[in-house]
């Protein structure tokens, strides 16, 4: 309503207006002097005769004055503190004249002290039809109805990130808080900048009693188990999880609104992360020319982050896309500025790690001392879909960066590997396995000369967040209302934080003697249901299933695809030996020597270039033991080539012959 009567005002001319102000002071200087006659003479009083006077000589004054001071230029819905000062001033001048005329006309029937509490008065009430003219006019009113309507939100942690929140949410009016949890039993019914804190064992309560939509946690530096402990908490209650960055991403500045993350969903599955050795992450880095192949990727510029900040000379980055070497070099740059390594220099190259001449000018170039191999194809379904493209990049693209590197010199070769190189069934993991096995025969040949090049590998499991992750597919299938597709109800996998999986692939590097497969502490392995039923509840919706069909989200098993396993493991044997590091175990793996793998990868790579897919199938398993492929080629060429006549799939080589030219 407020609104409406303002909308024809703000529409009048400047002229209007001014009369309009002029016509509210008149009501207000006859009202004033009614409400003094009734303070002096302690009653109501219909006005008459000599009172009337009294009216007159304040308008006569008052207006000319008001006039003067200029109350009428002022535009009401920018009224600040300065307009209120020019108020006071000009009724103090009013007030005097007024008190002093009034006692010297002595006015029968109005007493002396009308005089002195009629400017007051007036006073109060012309300040007063300011500031409503401010707040009407302005939008102030409606920013306030506005506010009412946001999304009422609950901030879980009263220090200091918490009080930061609560003031950047007052400024920022995207969203409301109305209280804060604490776990300091001391706090508990306690007020904080208007906020009352209340206590976390109540949780569902006051959700329900302040219609509360969102919880923010704003604890960035309790423990991850603490965390969990709390999610746990939330996740039958029916609000929307979010988060904080960490204590380190909070140090550059003061908390903002736009800081609130979307859960991440590291926070259930993983554990507190080991501190990173500063002697390890430095040892093959720093003051050193550094090159990561890969290093667009997800993994690969993780490890390009890790490594400006350990100092190195040279930063090499090669990849093959275009896209994703433009992205991460413009990342880094920036990175370079914030983390004070202007002594690093960048260098963007765009390779293709199977292009062995392109290789071999820039290795002869730069002359790497340290090289992190993390150019790969690790996506499960397009590999099986693609298995030549596959093999030829993982498997070959090794065998060729590994034996320029031995020429150039390189001190430190280390290969990013994966659990589902471990009893492999499909092509991506075995290709991975037969990229290790080419390391390990490297390095113990490298070992009987004079060679110096030191080859390791580290393996690890799924990274959250990295390309092809469930994570992001869930939360996006979520805003979407659904379904969560699932492949298997018992599917589990290992996942790890893409900056902790770096950090450990740098320190293992460090630990190398050569030919060491590293393998990181993954955790517990995850029920992927349970995640995706996680996602769900943090995201303040409901599961809808035969126990709750009137849920919000749909779970939908699909089926598994060729090649996909139901769990994934880090060890081919029982045998892992530890490290000075709690997080990383050196594993002793089987391999062939160096003469009997090179000959094989002959026969492998005519297969490859044939694209003979089973034939490659089963060259791969003489060559990668447990390596289990499902019973149907799924490449699409070769699918393509049975559904035509006259294109017919190349058929595949007597086993007798495979296993005597694999000898």
């Amino acid at each position: 309503m407020i609104n409406q009567l303002a909308a024809p005002l703000l529409k009048l001319s400047r002229l209007v207006k001014r009369l309009v102000a002029i016509g509210v002071d008149v009501i207000l200087c006859v009202f004033t002097v009614w409400l003094a006659l009734y303070f002096s003479l302690e009653s109501w009083v219909v006005m008459q005769g000599a009172q009337w006077l009294a009216v007159g000589l304040s308008l006569a004054l008052a207006l000319p004055i008001f006039v003067k001071m200029g109350l009428y230029r002022a535009i009401f819905r920018y009224a600040d503190v300065s307009a209120l000062t020019t108020v006071t001033k000009a009724v103090f001048i009013y007030g005097v004249a007024y008190a002093v005329l009034l006692a010297a006309l002595d006015l029968p029937e109005v007493p002396h002290t009308v005089g002195l509490l009629q400017p007051l008065l007036l006073l109060l009430a012309v300040g007063a039809s300011r500031a409503l003219g401010r707040y009407c006019l302005s939008g102030e009113y409606m920013n306030h109805l506005q506010y009412r309507t946001l999304s009422k939100v609950l901030i879980y942690g009263a220090g200091s990130a918490g009080r930061q929140l609560a003031g950047a949410m007052a400024n920022d009016r995207s969203m409301r808080a109305v209280g804060f949890f604490d776990d300091d039993d001391r706090l508990h019914g306690q007020v904080l900048n208007g906020l009352r804190i209340y206590n976390p064992a109540e949780l569902a309560q006051w959700v329900a009693r302040l219609e509360v939509s969102d919880v923010l946690l704003a604890m960035p530096s309790t423990t991850r188990q603490r965390r969990n402990e709390i999610l746990e908490q939330m996740r039958n209650v029916g609000v929307v999880v979010r988060t904080l960055p960490g204590l380190m991403d909070l140090a550059q500045g003061r908390v903002q609104v736009s800081d609130l993350l979307d859960l991440d969903i590291d926070d259930l599955l993983g554990r507190d992360s080991v501190p990173p050795n500063a002697l390890l992450l430095g040892k093959n880095i720093r003051n050193k020319v550094v090159l990561v192949t890969g290093a667009g990727g997800s993994i690969g510029s993780e490890l390009c982050r890790q490594i400006i900040r350990s100092g190195p000379t040279r930063l090499l980055l090669v990849d093959s896309s275009e896209f994703a070497l433009y992205t991460i070099h413009h990342e880094l740059i920036k990175l370079l500025a914030d983390e004070d390594q202007a002594g690093v220099r960048l260098l963007p190259l765009l390779a293709s790690v199977r292009d062995e001449d392109r290789m071999r000018e820039i290795m002869h170039t730069w002359r790497p001392h340290t090289i992190y191999h993390a150019a790969a194809y690790k996506h499960v379904p397009m590999v099986e879909h693609n298995p030549a493209e596959g093999v030829k990049n993982n498997a070959l693209g090794t065998w060729t960066v590994a034996r320029l590197a031995l020429d150039a010199g390189v001190r430190d070769f280390v290969l990013i590997s994966t659990d589902k190189a471990v009893r492999p069934t499909n092509i991506m993991g075995a290709s991975k396995r037969l990229a290790e096995m080419i390391l390990q025969a490297l390095a113990t040949a490298v070992a009987t000369q004079a060679a110096n090049t030191r080859f390791s590998m580290v393996r690890f499991g799924n990274v959250l967040g990295s390309s092809g992750s469930v994570v992001p597919l869930f939360r996006k299938q979520i805003k979407a209302n659904g379904p969560i597709t699932l492949t298997h109800a018992d599917i589990t996998r290992y996942f790890m934080t893409i900056p902790e999986a770096a950090q450990l692939v740098i320190q293992a590097g460090s630990m190398a003697s050569g030919g060491d497969v590293f393998v990181l502490d993954m955790g517990a392995p995850v029920r992927i249901i349970d995640l995706a039923r996680r996602m769900v509840e943090l995201s303040g919706l409901s599961v809808r299933d035969e126990a709750n069909p009137a849920g919000d989200i749909a779970i939908e098993i699909t089926g598994l695809r060729p090649g996909e396993k139901l769990y994934e493991e880090l060890l081919i044997g029982d045998n892992p030996l530890p490290t000075k590091h709690p997080r990383i175990m050196k594993a002793h793996e089987e391999f062939l020597p160096l003469a009997d793998l090179t000959a094989r990868l002959q026969v492998l790579k005519q297969a490859l270039n044939a694209n003979d897919v089973p034939l490659v199938r089963t060259l791969l398993k003489y060559l990668v033991p447990g390596y289990q492929p499902d019973a149907e080629v799924v490449d699409w060429v070769h699918l393509a080539r049975a559904e035509k006549p006259g294109l017919a799939p190349v058929a595949p080589a007597p086993i007798a012959w495979v296993a005597n030219q694999s000898k």
